[in-house]
């Protein structure tokens, strides 16, 4: 379905989102958060054989780091779940909570006498991919990312968007070509390969430029 999504296709999208967000419905951000913590503090990644809290990437974390020491203010831009992300965003990538952006379910707030409970509705609310990445980052943000990062053809709006004509930025593609110690594909990222190639963005391969992956 991933593939299909990165070709255009979201034909079983509504199927997948429907039943994922039935799943959770009526249940509270704290009680949502708890779960998605324990889960990745203690499920294995199904192909790598290793928990997800050490399936970060050493240079992702690196660079992350570098940037932070010298003044700048890092953001996670994902399709992925934001309050799945946030209760690992700041021990895994160094980056707080507030400043985890990604998809999102609809919520809603429900008085009581101990403060209120906010709960997750049965609806999405926004899938930050594609074209609602720089939306997103805008509306957060308030201004252009002057680096960005991406693996796929949903990142494609958010490096276009990392370019101003009066400034210079960083635009890097990670490239999944390395089978022995991660993934060798590179279906779902073909137009942001192409575009690379002719709009000078920086292509990085697992297998040729990462000394470490994990």
């Amino acid at each position: 379905m991933v593939t299909k999504h990165y070709h255009g296709d979201d034909s079983d999208l509504p199927v997948l989102a429907a039943g994922v967000l039935q799943a959770f419905a009526g249940i509270t951000v704290e009680e949502f958060e708890a779960q998605a913590d324990a889960f990745l503090r203690s499920a294995q990644h199904p192909t790598l054989g290793r928990g997800y809290l050490a399936c970060g990437y050493v240079p992702m974390v690196e660079l992350l780091g570098y940037l932070a020491a010298n003044g700048f203010r890092n953001y996670i831009a994902s399709g992925g779940g934001r309050d799945f992300m946030r209760p690992i965003s700041q021990e895994l990538y160094g980056v707080p909570r507030q400043r985890v952006i990604g998809s999102s379910t609809s919520l809603a707030y429900q008085p009581d006498e101990v403060g209120g409970r906010i709960v997750r509705k049965p609806e999405a609310d926004v899938l930050d991919d594609g074209p609602q990445k720089p939306v997103r980052i805008w509306s957060r943000v308030g201004r252009r990312p002057v680096l960005a990062a991406g693996n796929s053809n949903g990142d494609i709006p958010m490096l276009q968007f990392a370019a101003q004509p009066d400034r210079r930025c960083l635009r890097l593609l990670v490239l999944h070509d390395d089978a022995d110690r991660e993934f060798d594909y590179v279906v779902g990222a073909e137009q942001a390969l192409q575009l690379a190639s002719t709009r000078g963005w920086t292509v990085v391969s697992i297998k040729d430029d990462w000394a470490t992956v994990f």
